[in-house]
C-alpha cells in the first residue's frame, strides 16, 4: 500500500471515530486538528477514496492572461508563427503588456491546442468497391534511373481495380495527357471486365481542373474518358491515403520487378513489364485473404457472368 492510500485510510478511520465519539475525542485521538476532522468528515461518501489529498493548485492566477489577450494571440499567430519576436512587437503596439516569455508560455499551453483542435478534421470514411471495375485507381511513377542504361528518363502508369486489385501497367516516355489518352486505351483492351469509375491525383498529365477556370475545358485524358461514359473523379488535393491502393502497388513494383530489371529501350521496357502484368495478378495477396487478383476476379466472373 502507498502513501497515499495510507494516508486515506487513516482519515477514514479518524472519520468513522468522529462519527461515534465526536470531533474534540477524535482530535485528541489521532492529534490532529477539528478543523481538519470537520472538512474530512463532510468529504467522506463511504470510501478511502474520498479522502485522498487533493491539489492545493489555485484554478486561476491573479496575473493570468485574460480571454481577450489569448484570442489576440491567436488571431495574429498564424501570421507571425515563424518570427515570434515580430508577433510580439505587434501585439505590444496594440497594448500588449505583457513580457515576451510570458506570450511564449501562452502559445505552448493554449494557442498551439487551440489552433489544433479548430483545425482537425475527421477523415470521412473510404468507400470500398464492392465488384469489379466499379472504381480504378491510376497514377504515374518514374522508372528508377539505376534500371535505365541509355540515360533517358521513362515513366510508369499503372491502374489498379479496387475490388480485385487487378494490374495493368505500361511504359512511357513522357507524362502527358497524350500518354495518358494512350494508356487509356490500352487499358479498356487489357481489364477483362468494364469500368464503371477511374480515379486520379490532380496531375496535369490527367487534369488542368486546378490550373484554369474554364469548367468545360477537357483534357485528352478526360474526353476519352467522357467518351466511354466512364466517371472521372479527382481526389482531393494533400490526400494521397484515397489513392493508396495504386500507391502501395507502386512501393511493390520497386520491390518485386525494378530491384531486378534492366532495360536498355522502351520497347525493351515495354516488354518486361507485360511479362510482369502477366505474373503480378497470379501473386497471391493479404488483403486478398491470400488470394490472387486473378482468382478473385475467376470468381466474380463466374457470378457476373
Amino acid at each position: 500500500m502507498n502513501s497515499i492510500a495510507q494516508e486515506a485510510r487513516f482519515r477514514q478511520r479518524v472519520v468513522k471515530y468522529f462519527y461515534k465519539h465526536g470531533a474534540t475525542k477524535a482530535s485528541i485521538r489521532f492529534k490532529v486538528c477539528r478543523q481538519s476532522v470537520y472538512n474530512w468528515s463532510a468529504r467522506y461518501d463511504g470510501t478511502w477514496k474520498s479522502l485522498v489529498e487533493r491539489s492545493h493548485r489555485p484554478h486561476h492566477h491573479p496575473k493570468e492572461h485574460t480571454q481577450a489577450e489569448k484570442e489576440m494571440i491567436l488571431r495574429r499567430y498564424p501570421y507571425y508563427k515563424n518570427d515570434m519576436i515580430a508577433l510580439w512587437d505587434s501585439l505590444r503596439k496594440s497594448g500588449y503588456t505583457r513580457s515576451y516569455g510570458s506570450m511564449l508560455r501562452v502559445i505552448k499551453k493554449w494557442v498551439k491546442p487551440e489552433i489544433a483542435k479548430r483545425i482537425a478534421r475527421k477523415p470521412k470514411p473510404y468507400e470500398r468497391a464492392m465488384y469489379p471495375g466499379q472504381k480504378v485507381q491510376v497514377d504515374v511513377k518514374y522508372v528508377p534511373s539505376e534500371c535505365i542504361s541509355n540515360g533517358k528518363k521513362y515513366y510508369q502508369y499503372t491502374a489498379v481495380d479496387e475490388c480485385t486489385r487487378f494490374c495493368f501497367r505500361e511504359m512511357y516516355e513522357e507524362h502527358s495527357t497524350y500518354s495518358s489518352e494512350d494508356f487509356i486505351k490500352k487499358l479498356l483492351k487489357a481489364f477483362p471486365f468494364p469500368i464503371r469509375e477511374i480515379q486520379s491525383d490532380n496531375g496535369t498529365e490527367f487534369t488542368t481542373a486546378l490550373l484554369t477556370k474554364d469548367k468545360q475545358h477537357r483534357t485528352l485524358f478526360e474526353a476519352i474518358l467522357e467518351n466511354h461514359d466512364i466517371i472521372y473523379h479527382r481526389i482531393r488535393v494533400a490526400t494521397p491515403r484515397h489513392n493508396g491502393k495504386v500507391e502501395r502497388q507502386h512501393r511493390e513494383d520497386g520491390k518485386r520487378f525494378y530491384s531486378k530489371m534492366r532495360m536498355y529501350s522502351l520497347e525493351d521496357g515495354r516488354k518486361q513489364i507485360a511479362a510482369y502484368n502477366k505474373r503480378s495478378n497470379n501473386i497471391p495477396k493479404v488483403c486478398l485473404k491470400f488470394r490472387s487478383p486473378n482468382e478473385v476476379l475467376e470468381d466474380y466472373l463466374s457470378v457476373m457472368w
